[in-house]
């Protein structure tokens, strides 16, 4: 099933259509509800009975079934779970007086009920409600299986004693995993790049409950509105829109890991419901009274120094803390001394496999140039310049002038000199690039691709002010 909006801002389906099938002998109202069904894009069958509904569910494969309780051959609750049992979610549609078939209909597995006389319009929003529900579901369900192979063959490039050290680490937190002791929790520390999403998958690879789900959560990403349904999950009518109830992302982690990306973005307020599931190892579901057990390893990450966060009030003392078991903290590509051309080797070597080109080759200003330029984007800047680097290349022999630093309009950043200090290099860099994007402080992290919030800590860093410059 897919969605999408009309001119006027509706939901309604597209093909491949959603298949409805409806229950219900009274014909003059099916009918007029196969019409209003159509209308707005559905494929509908009819039938009459619970011998026909068996029978045509042999080869009408729906999606959703509307299903009527009183039937002339018995009660719509005796084909319920035949129809649940092929995958289809049921709305049952009740007379006045029958509202305890429809709460029994609930208790079994039924999304919804109507009550007669039903409004069409009412019966069409009920249906695309259910409808947006199943495919929520069905992505979270998606989400999880595919997240549970994203470590599949994850390994962490570098051979500098500064990568060997945090291999070193990695491999001893992941002992401290076993069925009948709670996992210490890990934050994971660095600037943007360096592969703190990495760490964490590695460190899930590396335990014993590696084949249960990892759950990579944005918390920069999660839409502010929704950030507290997605991570704790919420019961049916828990709010506006809430038609069915939904496990939230702490769930989906089950014994897995749940990866905390960017935690110092999190809210204050849901700082304060983690820290009590962190403590207590239960969570509860919004608009619900039941807990339920937290397995999950639970490892966090951060670009941001939440030591000073937490002196400053941006970020919960107590929950630093707790996050702050055991830590991990990612160096930087300038202090992974030889790293950036294993580095670069390997992103070229695979930018080429998937293009179908010939092995790259590096010339001898191009080695100059990557072990000399300060890499501010780290890892993710300098695999965007290769891969970009090997496509434009000539005869697969990537050059000084290929890996150089530029900008849309064509204004360039020369090779570094060898003769620079680091802090003169990055200073220099950042002024360039401020200069050719014209002081806007987002189009120049653009440029360097690094985040607005570490351009912003680079300026500071090195003293430099955006008004100053113009």
């Amino acid at each position: 099933m897919q969605l999408a909006q009309n001119t006027y801002g509706k939901t309604t389906a597209i093909k491949p259509a959603a298949k409805v099938l409806i229950v219900e002998d009274e014909v003059l109202f099916a009918r007029a509800v196969m019409r209003k069904l159509q209308k707005a894009g559905y494929e509908c069958e009819h039938v009459e009975t619970l011998q026909d509904a068996r029978a045509i569910a042999k080869q009408f494969s729906a999606d959703l079934v509307l299903l009527d309780m009183r039937l002339p051959d018995g009660n719509g609750l005796e084909i319920l779970a035949e129809l649940m049992a092929k995958n289809a979610a049921v709305i049952v549609m009740t007379a006045f007086g029958d509202i305890s078939d429809a709460v029994h209909a609930i208790k079994q597995g039924a999304v919804d009920y109507l009550k007669k006389p039903i409004d069409l319009e009412e019966l069409l929003l009920a249906v695309q409600k259910v409808e947006a529900a199943v495919l929520q579901s069905n992505s979270l369900d998606y989400s999880r299986q595919r997240n549970a192979h994203a470590v599949e063959g994850v390994e962490m490039l570098g051979d500098s004693p500064a990568m060997q050290s945090i291999k070193a680490q990695i491999k001893r937190i992941a002992q401290f995993v076993a069925d009948d002791v709670v996992p210490p929790t890990v934050l994971i520390s660095g600037e943007t790049g360096t592969g703190k999403d990495v760490a964490a998958r590695l460190l899930h690879a590396s335990c014993p409950n590696k084949d249960q789900p990892f759950v990579h959560i944005d918390c920069a990403s999660l839409p502010a509105d929704l950030m507290e349904s997605e991570l704790f999950g919420h019961e049916k009518g828990a709010f506006t829109g809430a038609v069915a109830s939904r496990p939230g992302l702490i769930e989906a982690a089950e014994d897995g890991t749940l990866f905390l990306d960017e935690i110092g973005e999190l809210p204050l307020s849901l700082q304060a419901k983690l820290l009590n599931v962190l403590e207590r190892r239960r969570v509860r579901r919004l608009g619900s009274t039941k807990e339920r057990p937290v397995p999950a390893r639970f490892i966090a990450a951060s670009n941001r120094d939440l030591h000073e966060m937490s002196l400053s009030g941006g970020f919960r003392q107590d929950l630093y803390y707790r996050l702050n078991v055991m830590s991990l903290s990612m160096p930087p590509l300038r202090e992974r001394t030889g790293d950036a051309l294993l580095l670069a080797r390997h992103f070229a070597s695979q930018t080429a496999r998937r293009y179908g080109l010939a092995a790259p080759v590096f010339s001898s200003d191009a080695i100059a140039t990557l072990s000399n330029y300060p890499w501010p984007g780290n890892v993710r800047e300098l695999k965007h310049q290769v891969s970009r680097a090997m496509l434009l290349c000539q005869n697969s022999q990537i050059t000084g002038a290929d890996l150089v630093v530029s900008n849309p309009a064509g204004n360039e950043v020369a090779p570094i000199s060898s003769h620079a200090t680091l802090y003169d290099t990055e200073k220099a860099i950042l002024l360039k690039v401020l200069s050719d994007s014209r002081n806007n402080v987002s189009e120049a992290a653009r440029k360097l691709g690094i985040t607005r919030m570490t351009m912003r800590y680079r300026m500071d860093k090195y003293q430099i002010s955006a008004k100053a410059l113009e």
